[in-house]
């Protein structure tokens, strides 16, 4: 190798290091801190809330598309109720004029039978008609009474769904301040931006998908929760008119498993008043909390409550927590397991789900 070679090698290393000395070192990113997760937890409310918003304006387009349905057809009935009431006012006024008796009095004034039998086929026509009038008024007047008590509802309906509207409008301007200002205080501003945007991303695109697939999973399971219950030994105690239900956790976690494998990436716990079901599949992680409730209407029935909805980390608004209880039902109905029994209580001690049922013949 000559001294040139060695040159142009110690030229190139030189430029190589001297590159490499002056690159900007790309910062490691540190887990989000506190503040930070707190400004993501607002972004993700303000998503599911956004979608709220969405809902309840629908909502209030299909209410206010029926209440003027309801309004109009109040109307046309209305004007036919004017219709019909003359028309009943004359038969009534005939009535009580004496008219009907006179014609009464001439068919039974007949010369002849055949000239009776026809006088009196006309009366009895006569009087069928006048029935058919009345009948037909009082059936109107009901239907006319439905309508307004039905055009009231619409309109109050529409009143708390405009107030609930503005409300969560509210919430998201609020929201969306407190994001706003968080942002622009933190450190490093565009690398936050970043994060929100991915986890919104993620969040929509994976954990609205997975989430309702378990909660549709636990749903599907629940049916079969009485024939799991009626096999179980000891787990139903008749006292009297009382039957004590008695659900042990690791028998509930056994029977969820056996339902379906999603599962097993899960455990359900019981404490005190409360059930929490926590797992990690994946990328996805879950935390939900809640209690159960004994309803009466419209069917007696345990029903479940989402009291806090956590996904990796972030705590979901009370929106998405309602909404999964109205899309999915993971309540437990009592005379699926005997016909004639309520449910009258329902609570969680520690490793316990205890359910009191009483006969009911009613």
């Amino acid at each position: 190798m000559n001294r040139s070679t060695l040159k142009m090698i110690s030229c190139n290393l030189l430029t190589i290091i001297l590159i490499l000395t002056t690159m900007p070192v790309r910062p490691v990113l540190a887990a989000p801190s506190e503040e930070a997760n707190r400004i993501l937890q607002d972004s993700l409310s303000i998503v599911e809330i956004d979608h709220e918003i969405e809902r309840i304006s629908q909502e209030q387009q299909i209410l206010l598309q029926r209440q003027q349905e309801l309004r109009s057809n109040l109307a046309t009935q209305q004007e036919q109720m004017i219709r019909q009431r003359k028309r009943a006012s004359s038969v009534l006024r005939s009535y009580y004029m004496g008219e009907r008796d006179k014609l009464l009095s001439v068919v039974l004034g007949a010369k002849n039978l055949k000239q009776l039998l026809s006088l009196y086929d006309y009366y009895l026509l006569l009087i069928s008609h006048d029935q058919d009038v009345l009948q037909e008024y009082e059936s109107n007047y009901r239907n006319m009474r439905k309508t307004e008590e039905q055009v009231t509802r619409a309109s109050s309906d529409l009143e708390t769904v405009k107030t609930n509207l503005l409300e969560q409008r509210k919430r998201i301007v609020l929201l969306q301040e407190r994001v706003n200002a968080g942002v622009n205080n933190s450190n490093d501003p565009d690398t936050l931006r970043k994060l929100i945007s991915e986890m919104t991303a993620y969040w929509e695109n994976v954990g609205v998908y997975e989430v309702n697939k378990h909660f549709k999973a636990l749903a599907q399971a629940m049916q079969d929760l009485p024939q799991f219950i009626q096999q179980q030994q000891g787990a139903m105690i008749t006292n009297g008119k009382v039957i004590t239900i008695s659900i042990r956790e690791e028998d509930f976690n056994r029977f969820l498993k056996s339902e379906n494998e999603l599962f097993n990436h899960f455990n359900f716990s019981f404490g005190q008043d409360r059930i929490v079901v926590e797992g990690q599949q994946g990328t996805m992680k879950l935390r939900v909390e809640g209690h159960y409730t004994v309803e009466k209407e419209p069917q007696n029935a345990i029903l479940f409550h989402v009291d806090r909805l956590v996904f990796n980390g972030l705590e979901l608004p009370d929106t998405t927590r309602n909404k999964l209880e109205k899309d999915f039902d993971l309540g437990f109905y009592p005379q699926q397991l005997i016909s004639y029994v309520k449910a009258t209580e329902v609570r969680t001690i520690v490793g316990v789900l205890e359910v009191k049922l009483e006969l009911s013949l009613n």
